[in-house]
């Protein structure tokens, strides 16, 4: 029947019993699914997770700066890690590094909120944000 009318004949579920086939123009079938396949690809959304590096020393202006770049990476809807990198002797003084975090963290407030607390890994202490979706 498919080769009178010049269609395919494909195994639909040949592991059933009996075995189920279906009539239909494979090729044509194919390229409806790559299209398919492409759209939802289009619609999806990428969160890339953006990196800012701080120091349990850094002056006001420059934590403002670092919480301004943050502040853009969250308002297009990228998750940020925030690490503080310590040093020699800072490493007995991790509180402030804490600190300097839970400053960042006010600066940023309106525009995300702190998906894992600050944490030691390492020399580091690791926090992430993410963007706010109540706004």
């Amino acid at each position: 029947m498919a080769y009178e009318k010049k269609l395919d004949l494909v195994s639909v579920a040949p592991n059933s019993k009996p075995p189920v086939c279906r009539i239909m123009d494979y090729g044509k079938y194919r390229y409806e699914m790559m299209k398919k396949e492409k759209e939802a690809k289009k619609k999806q959304k990428v969160i890339s997770v953006k990196e800012l590096r701080l120091t349990p020393n850094i002056e006001a202006h420059d934590l403002q700066t670092k919480a301004n770049n943050a502040i853009k990476f969250l308002d297009n809807g990228d998750r940020v890690k925030v690490s503080v990198r310590f040093r020699g002797r800072e490493m007995g003084h991790t509180e402030i590094g804490k600190e300097v975090l839970g400053d960042f963290v006010n600066l940023v407030s309106e525009h995300g909120v702190v998906d894992k607390k600050p944490k030691m890994e390492g020399r580091s202490m690791v926090m992430f944000l993410s963007p706010d979706t109540d706004k």
